[in-house]
């Protein structure tokens, strides 16, 4: 089951339907899905693809999943450990990390904060080998939150779009930290 996360400042709760409201009026904002979409999505578009996250367990099953974000008890974005598709029975390896914030909490380490919740409970909990996050190289907000959790630069590829976004020529990032790099850098054993 996928446990609460705090932190400091955050309390992490698993994804629920109660949370849907908060993910419809997150991504109705144009600058948090500049990198994403290119534009804000509709509250049609957004209840469509988080109605079915919020009630998908299966990651939950392995530990990894969806958390919702809180500070002070108010909303502040949502971060995720995703496993590799299909969500395999046995425990999986390795997940991609991902989150999105309000843009009134751009700059405040919040991201970076529930990121490092999150990656810590992939590594001392779930047991994973690697996490790895992936970005547009002009996204440089969520490249400063991959840097500030250790990880390491280990791709650059310029994928071809159907609809593509501004920056979009200049590639997909892909960033990576293993176990052994988060034990060093936090000098602890997972």
């Amino acid at each position: 089951m996928l446990p609460s996360l705090r932190t400091r400042r955050l309390a992490l709760e698993p994804l629920r339907p109660a949370h849907l409201t908060h993910l419809i009026d997150l991504d109705g904002d144009s600058e948090v899905m500049r990198h994403l979409i290119g534009r804000a999505r509709t509250p049609e578009e957004a209840r469509a693809h988080w109605a079915p996250v919020c009630v998908g367990l299966a990651a939950d099953g392995v530990g990894l999943g969806f958390w919702a974000g809180f500070r002070d008890g108010e909303f502040v974005g949502w971060w995720s450990a995703s496993p590799p598709l299909p969500v395999a029975i046995e425990a999986p390896t390795t997940a991609e990390l991902g989150w999105r914030v309000r843009r009134e909490c751009w700059g405040g380490g919040l991201a970076t904060e529930g990121a490092r919740a999150v990656v810590g409970h992939c590594f001392e909990t779930v047991g994973l080998e690697k996490v790895t996050a992936e970005t547009m190289a002009v996204n440089h907000g969520s490249r400063g939150v991959m840097r500030k959790l250790g990880m390491r630069h280990v791709t650059t590829e310029v994928r071809d779009w159907e609809d593509p976004l501004p920056g979009s020529e200049q590639g997909e990032v892909t960033y990576e930290i293993t176990r052994e790099e988060w034990s060093r850098a936090s000098g602890e054993t997972c």
